[in-house]
C-alpha cells in the first residue's frame, strides 16, 4: 500500500542516514525496491561482499516505518536483514557457529554505537551435496542470518555501519587496515 502523502520526517531522516553512510570498499550497496505490504513506508538496500574480486556474501537491509508504531517492534521504525554467505565445509557442522554469527550482528551494532531494542533473529547453517544430474561441484555449505531490530533513533548511519561490519565478519573479511596472511603470501609469491 503506497502512501499518497509525503513521507513522514522520521522516515526521510532515517533513509537519509542509510544513504549517507559509506561502507568499506569490499561492500557494494545498491538501492532496491522495498516490500510493499509490511509497513506504510519502506526502503531497502542490497549488498554484495567481494573478497579478491569474488562474491562471498550478500544481504538485504530493509527499513520499515509505521507512523502509528507497532507493538512487536516497540517503536515506529524497524530494520530487517537477510544475509547469506558460503562457508568453508568444515564450518558447516560447527555447533558454535550460530552463536558466533549472532554476535557478529550485536557486536557490529555496539561497535558503531547503534542503539536498538526488540532484537531477534535466526541463524541457519546448511550443507549440500549434489547427486545424479546435479552432481559435479564439491559439497557446499552456507550460512543464513535473518534478523530484525528497532533503532532507538531515526539517525540510522550507525546502524548501516554496524550492519556492514556484520557483513564483513560473515564474509570472513579481515578488519579494516589488516592484511590477510593468505593474501600477503599470494602477492609475494
Amino acid at each position: 500500500m503506497a502512501p499518497t502523502s509525503a513521507a513522514p520526517e522520521a522516515f526521510t531522516r532515517a533513509v537519509a542516514g542509510l544513504r549517507a553512510a559509506a561502507p568499506r570498499e569490499e561492500i557494494l550497496l545498491e538501492e532496491i525496491a522495498a516490500p510493499q505490504r509490511l509497513a506504510p513506508y519502506g526502503f531497502a538496500l542490497s549488498a554484495t561482499v567481494l573478497r579478491d574480486g569474488e562474491e562471498v556474501a550478500s544481504g538485504r537491509l530493509i527499513l520499515l516505518h509505521d507512523p502509528d508504531g507497532h507493538e512487536a517492534w516497540r517503536g515506529n521504525l524497524r530494520l530487517v536483514t537477510l544475509i547469506t554467505a558460503e562457508l568453508e565445509s568444515d564450518l558447516a557442522g560447527d555447533p558454535l557457529l550460530p552463536a558466533v554469527a549472532w554476535t557478529w550482528l550485536t557486536d557490529g551494532l555496539e561497535q558503531h554505537a547503534a542503539a536498538y531494542t526488540a532484537i531477534g533473529g535466526t541463524i541457519t547453517q546448511t550443507a549440500s551435496t549434489r547427486f545424479g544430474e546435479l552432481a559435479g561441484p564439491l559439497p557446499t555449505a552456507d550460512l543464513e542470518i535473518r534478523a530484525s531490530w528497532t533503532p532507538t533513533s531515526d539517525d540510522l548511519g550507525a546502524h548501516l555501519q554496524g550492519w556492514c561490519t556484520m557483513l564483513a565478519s560473515t564474509a570472513g573479511l579481515p578488519p579494516p587496515g589488516v592484511t590477510s596472511l593468505n593474501r600477503q603470501r599470494a602477492s609475494t609469491a
